[in-house]
């Protein structure tokens, strides 16, 4: 068998979206697979590739194919393995793009999550019945094909509940049923037609765990406390990073994780576990093979000095030794701004915000002259502000102060 020439190649499947959380994780992985000498090539819509042609400046080689279609990724693989085109390893870091990586895992044999563990996952009830039979708490998940099947649900269960996309992101079609006349108008609120779950509402504090994969396990990073708006909808409004908890609690959510990522077989890349704290224990929510969103990438690594998040990923790769993953001796939160809907004519304090010394990003999503909708998924909140701090306490009382003291003038209007 001859060896293959050349340096060790990642292969990276749907790039950034245009989002600026996005475009700077993505540059953030490719930054760091450069600095060790990776091959990287880029795959992605050619209408996304034109938006973020920072990031593509960045790979060594870019292809313009719709990474949400894997059966036309499968065929270009096809045809570039039989050209004599190789990858060490396949990754990507948004939900859309899992299949797509998985299956050319398969056809370049190269590291990466298998198909049938992406499949699993995606699928959100699938995931909540393996994660059942190997052992672990979950909450209740009824696949529904219609109104009436999710009515169905509600009468063989005590409630409350939520009803969501059977495979869906940032909190659409989100919403909380507390009864027969709720569940009418959160059907509807549905994105799609396609099937969709009912699902025991957990009660207790969230949190969610990002890790990254060293020797095919599961390792943890850090735990992140999060905060949501209150019902019916389910978005988050805010996170801070590393959440206060005891030492017990922190061994125990950090056990159950990994426990059911290796349940779960999933081995490569970067890991984003969401879970509530009851009084029973640790109940796992969604499990997602790629980073978290809302800046947690930032959080990670200015509450960790030193970390590279991809590093320990891509020094597995070339088969470096593991040196122990560094800890974190700060703290980061995140804070999203929620004003009252209406017509914006105004924005106050603004400038003061970004330019605090502690502002690690702040970013606005509206402008004077648009309308601010209500806000029912991730997609309608207005701006978020970034800060590092010393501690945990001091972190999260920064951000929602500094989000109080932007102030939004709105008038009434059509669409809000």
């Amino acid at each position: 068998m001859t060896a293959r020439v050349g340096p060790p190649s990642l292969l990276f499947v749907g790039g950034a979206s245009p989002l600026p959380s996005s475009v700077h994780l993505a540059t953030e992985m490719l930054t760091q697979a450069r600095a060790r000498g990776i091959e990287t090539h880029l795959v992605n819509k050619a209408e996304v590739l034109e938006s973020t042609r920072e990031v593509c400046e960045l790979a060594d080689a870019v292809h313009a194919l719709d990474p949400d279609r894997p059966e036309d990724c499968v065929r270009w693989a096809r045809d570039r393995a039989a050209e004599g085109l190789h990858f060490d390893a396949v990754l990507g870091l948004r939900d859309p793009v899992q299949f797509s990586a998985a299956e050319l895992t398969g056809v370049f044999g190269a590291a990466g999550n298998p198909v049938d563990a992406v499949r699993r996952v995606r699928n959100k009830d699938a995931c909540r019945e393996a994660l059942a039979a190997a052992g672990f708490r979950q909450p209740s998940v009824w696949l529904c094909s219609d109104l009436d099947d999710a009515a169905r649900a509600l009468r063989e269960s005590a409630g409350p509940w939520v009803v969501k996309p059977r495979d869906g992101l940032g909190s659409i079609g989100v919403r909380l049923v507390t009864g027969p006349e709720d569940l009418a108008r959160a059907v509807d609120e549905l994105p799609t037609q396609d099937p969709f779950l009912v699902e025991e509402f957990v009660t207790g504090p969230e949190f969610s765990v990002e890790g990254v994969f060293v020797g095919g396990g599961a390792k943890v990073l850090a735990i992140t406390a999060k905060e949501k708006l209150p019902p019916p909808y389910f978005v988050e409004l805010g996170h801070v990073l590393p959440a206060e908890l005891p030492e017990e609690t922190r061994k125990e959510i950090d056990q159950e994780v990994t426990a059911a990522l290796d349940a779960l077989d999933l081995r490569f890349g970067v890991f984003h576990v969401e879970l509530w704290l009851t009084q029973d224990g640790v109940v796992l929510g969604e499990v997602h093979a790629r980073p978290g969103g809302d800046w947690l990438h930032r959080l990670l690594t200015y509450a960790i000095p030193g970390l590279e998040f991809f590093g320990p990923v891509f020094d597995d790769l070339l088969g470096r030794p593991p040196g122990p993953l560094p800890v974190a001796t700060r703290a980061a939160a995140v804070r999203f701004l929620a004003p009252p809907p209406g017509r914006l004519l105004r924005i106050d304090g603004w400038e003061r915000v970004a330019s605090h010394p502690a502002v690690l990003y702040a970013g606005l999503f509206v402008e004077p002259g648009g309308v601010i909708r209500p806000v029912r998924d991730s997609g309608d909140r207005a701006g978020v502000v970034v800060v590092g701090a010393e501690t945990p306490a001091r972190a999260l009382e920064l951000a929602a102060e500094l989000a109080r003291s932007v102030e939004f003038e709105v008038e009434p209007a059509d669409g809000a």
